[in-house]
């Protein structure tokens, strides 16, 4: 906990940002760090609750109360101690995570909850700056060898923790450079390349071995795999959800990931061709989520004439909705940064025709408002409203409406099974064929960043004790690996 009473004596604080007309001329992190007083204050707010649901909240189980109470004392290489422990990125997380602990705070019943996901940003800066965090270089090797497919946040943590049981890991990532959907699904403004780049440095410097451009069963045969004790995928749900409707093959209707991929790899020096822009358009953006929240950001500082969302989902009530009580996630309206800086929101719309010219030029996108239908079951179903079609003015229209699945290719290539939804079927992260395992979204489906690295720890422990008969990796929020 913090100090006694905390809660009473500070209110919540975070971090501001920069001017939306200083942030959107650039592609830089933007927030403007609160002083350490002040983050002292912010952990004293935390309450000796009793029974932490801040712990059932986070999927790492993160030992959030020890933490925040050494921020509170000052003790921040302690914090670091206790963060790391059971979070091997919180330089991630603690940027990028909508912060599930932060909506189960038992204080967020009748104040503002304790800011936990900025505080665990400010304990691993510091933990940086400080030079803190430095490689931990196992004491003993096994002749174990182990592949991991895929170096997004799950791939990381699966290698970073079988390595510290001693394993010689291999990191296979086919794009040219580490990091997975953090590299170039991420906007730079959200997570700078260099705090990758920073943490992979670590973990080469623990003995992790990673290898880029790397495509397993494309341009690396399959039989590859063969010398390798265990693997382990860890390859996301990068299936992009499409629409069926007249006007959807335009060259200007693209799908969220290339825009935002392009931009970034343009941002560090990357000769793109034919380029997807924003600039000078008017700008649809279909997808209400994060994703559809970091093309909204993308066009406004590509220079978009101007930039509109559309969600065919209500528009969320303001404050927590009844149906999701604490301290589960709440149905609750959600306004980004992204959004901040400019953007047209508009719900409960369908799309039903990309308008093209005579010369097939895009210049409009047709709607349809719709009414929602809740069937037996979970299942929901749209009626469309007649007599409310509408033409919006369009020159590029971005789908951003997630992910259905991991790809098939490497999954019939190896002979694993999948599940009805077409994830890689995996018990207890084993799949059908008894040394590969499966992790993140691969095997959950598309999911938070938080989610993928406790499924990497998880996979990792299973390995270990596939191959060892025995492991002494933690299980979830269990805090007993070294801590750095």
């Amino acid at each position: 906990m913090g100090k006694l009473g905390g809660f009473k004596e500070y209110a919540r604080v975070d971090e501001t940002n920069l001017a939306v007309a200083e942030r959107i001329s650039h592609y830089r992190e933007f927030t403007v760090p609160l002083k350490n007083q002040e983050l002292s204050q912010q952990g004293a707010r935390c309450m000796d609750c009793g029974i932490s649901f801040c712990h059932s909240g986070c999927p790492l189980g993160n030992l959030i109360p020890d933490f925040n109470e050494m921020v509170h004392q000052n003790e921040w290489e302690s914090a670091l101690k206790i963060l790391h422990s059971t979070n091997n990125f919180p330089e991630f997380t603690g940027r990028l995570c909508p912060a599930p602990c932060e909506k189960a705070c038992v204080l967020g019943l009748v104040e503002e909850p304790v800011s936990i996901e900025n505080i665990e940003k400010n304990i691993v800066e510091r933990g940086f700056s400080e030079g803190w965090i430095k490689p931990q270089v196992p004491a003993h090797r096994t002749e174990k060898k182990i592949a991991i497919v895929g170096s997004g946040p799950a791939g990381m943590a699966a290698a970073q923790q079988l390595n510290r049981a001693g394993h010689h890991v291999t990191v296979l990532e086919r794009d040219d450079a580490i990091g997975g959907l953090l590299r170039y699904g991420i906007p730079n403004f959200k997570l700078e390349k260099a705090i990758i780049d920073r943490r992979v440095a670590v973990l080469e410097a623990e003995g992790i071995v990673f290898r880029t451009q790397v495509n397993v069963g494309v341009n690396m045969d399959i039989k590859e795999l063969e010398a390798f004790d265990a693997v382990v995928l860890c390859g996301g749900a990068t299936q992009s959800r499409f629409l069926e409707c007249h006007g959807s093959d335009n060259e200007n209707v693209v799908q969220a990931m290339p825009f935002l991929t392009q931009q970034t790899q343009k941002l560090y020096g990357a000769d793109v061709i034919n380029q997807i822009s924003a600039e000078g358009k008017h700008v649809i953006v279909i997808g209400g989520g994060d994703t559809g929240s970091d093309c909204v950001g993308t066009s406004n500082r590509q220079g978009a004439a101007s930039v509109t969302n559309l969600e065919i989902m209500p528009k969320p009530p303001i404050s927590r909705s009844q149906n999701t009580p604490w301290p589960y996630w709440p149905l609750q309206l959600s306004t980004s940064s992204s959004h901040e800086e400019g953007c047209d929101r508009n719900w409960m719309l369908q799309t039903k025709e990309f308008v093209q010219d005579t010369t097939g030029k895009l210049i409009g996108l047709k709607t349809v408002e719709v009414a929602m239908k809740l069937e037996k079951g979970s299942n929901i179903s749209f009626a469309e409203k007649e007599g409310t079609e509408r033409v919006w003015p369009c020159d590029l229209a971005i789908m951003a409406l997630g992910f259905s699945g991991p790809e098939k290719s490497l999954s019939e290539k190896l002979g694993i099974e999948l599940d009805q939804e077409g994830r890689y079927n995996a018990t207890q992260y084993q799949t059908n064929i008894p040394h590969i395992f499966t992790a993140g979204d691969m095997r959950r489906g598309q999911s938070l960043i938080v989610w993928a690295i406790s499924e990497g720890r998880e996979a990792a422990r299973e390995v270990d004790l596939y191959l060892m008969g025995d492991t002494h990796l933690p299980t979830k929020g269990a805090g007993d690996l070294p801590a750095m």
